[in-house]
């Protein structure tokens, strides 16, 4: 044997003895078998536990009837307001861009994708109430009933200003009544009261959460106003759920959840907004907003120290004739201050609040004209589809803008969520004898192009209509149904003479 191979023998034995050695030693400290001998508990057997456990409450019940009353209460009123909630499952139709890197192309297809939220019931005959932002650009809707059973929905209309969308259900027993929750008067809702928020969050089914009103009147955004701030937990897929008083009542529905440095806000839709669009959607089958016939913009400083004022509000660039702003004594080059006792700073929160207001309200509007201060009332009118272009542009000037429109006759609006990717709009509503009606325009037209340039949306429709059909004729491309693209051309809309000092 070599002396080398005899080295490596020799070392070799060192260490294993050496981690033997340090085994050995760690079992014997830590009371553990030594090659299973040696242990501390070697041969011992497991001998049972004996424990005494508590067989009376904390409290004698006797102590606290009110708290055992008040939660026997709780799981009462549970049980009667969750079979009138439901959960909505829908399929959005969605465009998506994939890249063929084999093909060294790009192209788009559509692709469904799977979108959930909650509703409740408000009629016998089915109706069900959730938010619009659920079942936008939905393919599909179903909606599944406390009892298990899943339905086909139909939308009726759905008002996305307000983020409410009304649906109906039908079973297979056209007799079926179905259990519906009444609405409670969301005016009466007091700061500190018990709020109790029902829906399906993350689509798990059935939850309840119970908490307390904790601010009215809360804004999030020019778009959202006087919503209710909850501490009851709401999580995603709560959206459309009602939240309930302590008689079971909608006081109002669940909307959103505002996320800001790690910290939720739950707010909810106030019950009598709720109820006054669906009451409009039942009645005449779209929702209806309110309108004043003003033309506003936001109030720049060289305007301001034309006017010669310092301050905060929205300018007033334009009145309609016989208008109820123009009736209520509104004038151009007013600056509105407040509406309804709250001040105004900027013009698109003030038209939501208007167009939000209920038909036939007396509001109260506090204007500066010429170093006066003037308190004013005006009575809400309904707004029509003709009258979506009175804020179409920051310098929007309304009496010969409002001619335009009127002269054109043509209501436009939106293409759905799931389309709105190639641009365009359709066609929502024409005015007899209008030029659109002569032309030959009808409601559905899909228009794609003014003047040659493609169009992206109802406010670019609009801005494009009053800025230039008073300058040259006005061309559209349309499509109707499958048939070929056609161009549809307009004389030149002459303006009409503008207010002045």
């Amino acid at each position: 044997m070599s002396d080398a191979i005899k080295r490596l023998l020799v070392l070799s034995l060192v260490f294993v003895a050496a981690f033997v050695s340090v085994h050995v030693f760690r079992a014997w400290r830590d009371g553990q078998p030594i090659f299973g001998f040696g242990s501390k508990e070697s041969g011992q057997q497991f001998a049972p536990e004996y424990a005494t456990l508590q067989s009376k409450a904390a409290i004698d019940p006797s102590l606290v009837p009110g708290l055992i009353r008040a939660n026997d209460e709780m799981v009462e009123l549970v049980d009667r307001v969750t079979p009138a909630v439901v959960s909505i499952d829908t399929e959005i139709l969605k465009r998506e861009r994939v890249i063929d890197r084999y093909r060294g192309r790009i192209y788009e297809r559509d692709r469904v994708t799977p979108g959930l939220g909650s509703g409740v019931i408000v009629s016998e005959e089915g109706h069900v109430i959730t938010n619009h932002h659920v079942i936008e650009g939905h393919r599909k809707i179903r909606v599944t009933l406390h009892d298990g059973r899943s339905l086909p929905a139909t939308l009726i209309n759905s008002d996305k200003l307000l983020d409410i969308a009304v649906l109906r259900i039908k079973s297979g027993d056209p007799d079926e009544k179905f259990y519906a929750l009444k609405f409670g008067n969301s005016d009466a809702v007091r700061v500190g009261q018990l709020a109790i928020a029902v829906g399906n969050p993350f689509g798990l089914g059935e939850s309840v959460t119970v908490g307390r009103i904790s601010a009215r009147d809360r804004s999030l955004s020019d778009n959202q106003r006087d919503l209710f701030q909850t501490d009851a937990a709401i999580n995603p897929g709560n959206s459309g759920g009602p939240l309930l008083n302590h008689l079971g009542e909608v006081i109002a529905i669940n909307v959103s959840i505002y996320t800001e440095d790690q910290e939720n806000v739950m707010v909810s839709i106030p019950g009598n907004d709720v109820m006054r669009t669906l009451e409009y959607i039942l009645d005449k089958g779209r929702p209806i907003h309110g309108y004043l016939g003003l033309a506003t913009r936001d109030l720049k400083q060289h305007v301001a120290s034309g006017l010669n004022y310092s301050g905060q509000g929205v300018f007033v660039s334009g009145v309609t004739p016989n208008s109820p702003a123009s009736k209520a004594g509104l004038e151009p080059y007013d600056i509105i201050l407040a509406f309804q006792g709250e001040g105004v700073t900027n013009a698109r929160g003030l038209l939501n609040r208007i167009r939000r207001s209920k038909v036939g309200a007396d509001t109260e509007i506090s204007v500066w004209r010429k170093d006066k201060v003037i308190n004013l009332n005006a009575i809400v009118g309904e707004a029509n589809p003709f009258e979506q272009g009175q804020q179409i542009a920051e310098n929007a000037r309304l009496a010969s803008d409002r001619a335009i429109l009127n002269a054109m006759g043509i209501a436009v609006r939106d293409l759905p969520s799931a389309y709105q990717h190639q641009g365009g709009v359709l066609v929502q509503q024409v005015a007899p004898g209008s030029l659109a009606d002569q032309k030959g325009v009808r409601a559905n037209d899909y228009i794609l192009e003014f003047n040659g340039q493609r169009i992206s949306d109802s406010q670019q429709f609009y801005f494009n209509l009053v800025s230039g059909a008073a300058v040259t004729e006005t061309t559209l491309r349309i499509r109707r149904n499958n048939q070929p693209w056609r161009n549809v051309t307009f004389p030149r809309i002459p303006r009409i003479k503008e207010p002045t000092d």
